[in-house]
């Protein structure tokens, strides 16, 4: 179990960075022994299934937040769990895609191929599609995947969906005002450390209280249980 002090170190490591470093540095949180390398080759949904099972150990299984109806505005919750995610099958090896003479060896994309695409500046499909296929031919003979035709690039991208299914985690959520459905990707990455963060602010909050109060300093609170730390809080009239 990771301790607060830790909590708190990636916390503070993560503040200046971006969203994929800071989705790095959670999925080394849920791979301790695991080095940047290896992080950045697994298969994206395998990274998303193990911060869901972070989140899950930190935070609880239930994921709770909010979307706007594409129809109304209206303001709806939604309702999610881990478990749901982690009962998904890991991702599948390389397969092969025909179609229309071409055929294609293709594997499913990892946070490596994201963020090199992230960087590709207009092209970004076009860099995760070369990066993601092992092999292509037309009617035999060898073709890059920029030779890729339109339909056989979608039969591509719809085949490396199927391999790792946990990569994209889509929230259907029906609106009782006016019946549209509201429909979100619900990126773990971003809403783990959103909740880190908040978490993180709150525990600062109570530190600075019990510091001030009894003159503890930060290791000091910090050993304290969170049971025994709130009945202090309340004892100081923080809560």
């Amino acid at each position: 179990m990771t301790s607060a002090s830790e909590l708190l170190a990636a916390w503070e490591h993560g503040l200046p960075s971006g969203h994929t470093q800071r989705a790095l540095l959670l999925h080394r949180m849920a791979r301790p022994a695991a080095g940047a390398e290896e992080l950045l080759g697994v298969p994206v949904g395998q990274r998303d299934r193990e911060l869901f099972g972070l989140r899950r150990e930190l935070f609880g299984d239930r994921l709770n937040g909010r979307l706007c109806c594409p129809g109304c505005a209206e303001e709806l919750e939604f309702d999610f769990t881990a478990g749901a995610v982690l009962a998904i099958d890991p991702a599948a090896e390389p397969v092969w895609v025909e179609h229309g003479g071409y055929r294609v060896r293709v594997r499913p994309p990892t946070p490596a191929d994201v963020l090199a695409a992230g960087q590709a500046g207009r092209d970004v499909r076009g860099e995760l599609l070369r990066r993601i296929v092992l092999i292509a031919t037309h009617n035999g003979k060898p073709v890059g995947a920029d030779e890729l035709p339109p339909p056989a690039r979608a039969a591509v991208a719809s085949a490396a969906a199927e391999l790792d299914p946990a990569a994209e985690v889509l929230l259907d959520v029906p609106c009782v005002a006016c019946g549209s459905r509201a429909r979100a990707l619900l990126d773990i990455a971003g809403y783990l450390w959103a909740e880190l963060d908040s978490w993180a602010r709150g525990l600062l909050l109570e530190v600075h209280a019990l510091a001030c109060a009894y003159g503890w300093t930060e290791p000091e609170v910090l050993a304290l249980s969170p049971a025994r730390r709130r009945h202090y809080l309340e004892l100081v009239g923080h809560e």
